[in-house]
């Protein structure tokens, strides 16, 4: 097998032991040796290939620990209102794509914010409408948590005045009861699965033709949060020797009994495609007005948010999902869904530690927490002595200051707290939640080291005590992301006998000023001692 010397690198290992080096040794798909150049030509012999870098900073691979790849790789080919400031150009946008699809076609695509209209209000059936009136759309907000659709999609769903709102969403209705359109929760339910058929196209062609996309953002791994069609497809891509990166892929809470009877379990699989965590959604989204608050929202006294998964349910899906060998990931954004999850996992592994045949779970098994965006301060200790993992995304707290400055301003609320998280000994991964955010994870640490938008604002960030530097950033998106895929045996770091998945940079974020970290590039990403992009 020949080995191949990466050399006239600055290279970060994040390796403690040795934190800097000038080349690395890989053979195969592992690393050999890093160190100096002498050290690793020399265990390389004189057959050895040489790649010269050029000077670059070289880091160790990114794991984006919350993604949706299947709505990211359908989201661009279809119609994106993002950045529309108003309803008008929101309708603008998607008359010209409706012109673009075959008369029989159903129209997808949205990740609108009405929050960031002129106008701040809900669209309608009837907005819709007026641009298609014929062909059914279906439109989710830019957090998924809410769907928009026309008249037409509403009939070909089967929703009417007399549809009954379902367990954990809200169908909303104009003063007649009528549909208006705006499906919240899991009354967007049926709309959504429409976008993960073969009506929005082949998903296996889709991801070979963008994902490398995410390579050239220095992603290597992702954990995947979609469903069981993105895993037939990842599958499909893996048995044709087609996967570019590696994937730890979810189970979604419908196919939870599809993976018992299988016998799958958290952490099977190899180094290019493994079983994650069941996803279990407990509320919504703070912009939908549907996570699950402790106080009301203002100005709506009867609205704490939707509890989309009520704790007895909750409660059971953990244990029968634990009791199987499957770790829960459990979406919860809202401070009284955090608590929830917390209580359920606390009184789990306490039921669990009485039982002899589940007791080894309690150690085995990493429960995680998605989001984890508004914690009870005193939640925040308990998080970390349970040991939860808190799989953040960054980017949400600076694109949400808009918002939780205008509804969570005086609430007594640890909101992206990953500082504190961190320092009180929790393990904090990082994500993009991607296509809600851009999967580039340099936005991401930016995010986490200034708590600002792109533009500066606010000066000195927004609760700039949970601020992090660039290092821990780094391993938040690095080891962190591999610890919650039970891989920091393999990655995360630089180190002989990890796999080779590392990025070359032409600038070197610890020497960048904070807030050109969102701008830097890659120029190179290898995956498994192989290039798989080069800029």
């Amino acid at each position: 097998m020949t080995a191949t010397v990466f050399e006239n690198a600055q290279i970060h290992t994040l390796d403690p032991a040795r934190p800097h080096a000038e080349a690395m040794l890989v053979r195969g798909e592992r690393i050999v040796a890093v160190g100096s150049l002498d050290e690793c030509r020399d265990r390389a012999g004189v057959e050895a290939r040489r790649v010269d870098l050029d000077g670059m900073t070289v880091l160790p691979g990114l794991v984006d620990s919350h993604l949706h790849s299947a709505l990211y790789v359908r989201g661009l080919e279809q119609v994106d209102l993002r950045g529309t400031t108003s309803l008008d150009e929101a309708l603008t946008r998607i008359g010209r794509h409706a012109a673009t699809l075959p008369s029989d076609a159903w129209l997808f695509g949205g990740r609108w914010d009405s929050h960031k209209w002129d106008r701040p209000v809900q669209p309608t059936r009837a907005d819709l409408d007026r641009v298609c009136p014929d062909r059914p759309a279906v439109l989710p907000s830019i957090d998924g948590h809410t769907t928009w659709v026309n008249s037409a999609a509403l009939r070909r769903l089967g929703i009417d005045a007399g549809t009954p709102d379902p367990a954990g969403g809200q169908i909303v209705r104009d003063e007649r009861g009528e549909p208006t359109g705006i499906l919240r929760e899991s009354a967007g339910d049926a709309a959504y699965d429409l976008m993960r058929t073969s009506l929005t196209g082949d998903l296996v062609a889709l991801l070979r033709t963008h994902l490398p996309r995410l390579l050239s953002v220095g992603l290597t791994s992702i954990h995947d949060l979609d469903g069981q069609d993105c895993r037939a497809a990842y599958e499909t891509l893996y048995a044709r020797g087609e996967l570019p990166l590696r994937v730890h892929k979810s189970i979604p809470s419908t196919a939870l009994d599809e993976a018992i009877d299988r016998g799958w379990a958290t952490g099977d699989g190899d180094r290019w495609l493994s079983t994650g965590p069941v996803k279990i959604f407990t509320d919504g989204a703070l912009g939908s007005h549907t996570c699950l608050m402790t106080e009301p929202y203002d100005g709506e006294p009867g609205n704490h948010g939707i509890a989309v998964t009520p704790v007895e349910e909750f409660e059971r899906l953990v244990a029968k999902a634990a009791g199987a060998g499957i770790a829960v990931a459990a979406h919860a954004i809202g401070d009284a869904a955090n608590q929830m999850v917390l209580r359920a996992y606390a009184r789990w592994q306490e039921s669990a530690r009485t039982n002899p045949t589940v007791a080894g779970a309690v150690r085995r098994l990493r429960h995680r927490i998605e989001h984890t965006q508004h914690l009870r301060p005193a939640d925040v200790p308990l998080l970390a002595r349970l040991g939860v993992t808190a799989s953040m995304q960054p980017t949400h707290c600076t694109s949400d200051i808009p918002l939780t400055s205008r509804m969570l301003a005086g609430r007594d609320l640890a909101s992206y707290a990953w500082r504190s998280l961190l320092d009180a000994g929790a393990t904090v991964a990082f994500g993009s939640d991607a296509p809600v955010e851009d999967p580039d994870p340099f936005f991401g640490i930016h995010a986490a080291v200034t708590r600002q938008q792109a533009d500066g604002t606010p000066p000195g960030g927004v609760d700039p005590h949970e601020r992090v530097d660039v290092d821990t950033a780094l391993r938040c998106f690095t080891e962190a992301g591999a610890y919650a895929s039970y891989e920091e045996h393999l990655k995360g770091r630089l180190t002989p006998g990890m796999l080779a998945d590392f990025i070359a940079l032409p600038a070197d974020p610890y020497r960048v000023e904070p807030a050109d970290l969102r701008d830097l590039t890659v120029a190179l990403t290898v995956v498994g001692g192989v290039v798989r992009w080069q800029r």
